[in-house]
């Protein structure tokens, strides 16, 4: 497809995006036209073509499979009207900087705390394309550990409840920065941070640490490694801090995002989901349009398979005992709306 166009392709603000997504069924057939462009491809076999049956679902010309606009997406199963996930996706993409569920939550006056914050989580979980490319030319590399304050831990990298982080960025010729990658680690040795590097630079790019041992070896596997060492920079009386001024940046830019837009309260075990968030926000700093940011959300979101709230929370809440009578659960109110009729017309004039 060409790339995307504002006003053709995707909405270019606010405005647009209210009048192009008023229902729930303008909102489904903006995900059919992005999940299949070029019409019906059946997901099972790949065969272009099919019937579009009277409950809306798709059936294939090859193999008779039937199958819906969200089976098989991270909208599969959902009971939240897709006006309601539209809203949530269009405050999280365009936001500079992000948005918290609490805040989204007040925002769109949802009841359910939970329902938004599923749908964020989902959101972030679709991010990282499985095929994206690795960093390429200077790369600097570092770690540094994202948590609360903890006092009495003796060295850089001793362990405590804060995650170890490693951080890669692109410096870019003859100044600037590109993308950068961030991901937790289990600990300082060689095995974890080779094995981040690995996953995140490209061989034959130039990896710029400092003289921490377990940088040792990149060498071997098609790096050229430049080791900067802190001390040395200490006794020439130079700023430690300048040698890698990139991983200081992005590090101080992450805190700074998770206390300000999050308060702080990121659980570890869903630290990895933040940081990509940040690392997606960050990559895409320079989009002149922020409904762009709208589309490639989307896009990811319809290629990507389906989450389960169980897979996000990290201990489900038990049951009560004894058990409580079974209430009726109905869906989370649409935010499709009709039209009140200028109701400040209608206050009665008290003169």
């Amino acid at each position: 497809m060409e790339r995307p166009r504002a006003s053709t392709h995707y909405p270019k603000s606010l405005g647009e995006f209210q009048a192009w997504f008023p229902t729930d069924a303008d909102c489904l057939d903006y995900l059919e036209w992005l999940r299949w462009p070029c019409g019906f491809v059946c997901p099972s076999c790949g065969h272009p073509g099919g019937w579009r049956l009277g409950d809306g679902r798709f059936m294939c010309t090859g193999c008779g499979n039937r199958t819906s606009v969200m089976a098989g997406t991270i909208f599969d199963r959902t009971r939240t009207p897709l006006t309601v996930w539209f809203s949530v996706c269009w405050h999280f993409a365009v936001g500079k900087d992000g948005v918290s569920a609490l805040s989204l939550k007040r925002t769109l006056e949802i009841g359910s705390y939970q329902t938004v914050w599923a749908i964020l989580h989902r959101l972030r979980s679709v991010l990282i394309r499985p095929e994206r490319e690795r960093l390429c030319g200077k790369v600097e590399v570092d770690e540094t550990y994202i948590g609360g304050k903890e006092s009495g831990l003796s060295g850089g990298r001793a362990k405590g409840k804060k995650v170890l982080t490693c951080i890669a960025i692109e410096i870019l010729e003859p100044k600037g920065f590109g993308r950068c990658r961030m991901a937790p680690v289990a600990d300082a040795s060689s095995e974890s941070l080779h094995s981040f590097v690995l996953d995140n630079v490209e061989p034959g790019a130039t990896v710029i640490t400092d003289a921490w041992q377990g940088y040792r070896g990149l060498e071997k596997n098609g790096y050229m490694h430049d080791r900067r060492s802190q001390r040395a920079a200490s006794t020439r009386g130079e700023d430690p801090g300048e040698l890698l001024p990139g991983v200081h940046r992005i590090a101080s830019l992450a805190k700074r995002w998770l206390l300000g837009t999050h308060q702080g309260a990121v659980d570890t075990a869903h630290l990895p989901s933040y940081l990509d968030e940040f690392a997606f926000r960050f990559n895409r700093r320079r989009s002149r349009s922020r409904g762009m940011l709208f589309y490639r959300v989307l896009e990811l979101a319809v290629a990507h398979g389906p989450i389960r709230y169980q897979d996000l929370v990290m201990s489900p809440s038990p049951k009560a005992v004894p058990p409580k009578p079974p209430r009726q659960r109905g869906h989370p109110p649409s935010l499709e709306r009709p039209s009140p009729g200028r109701p400040w017309r209608q206050i009665p004039n008290s003169g």
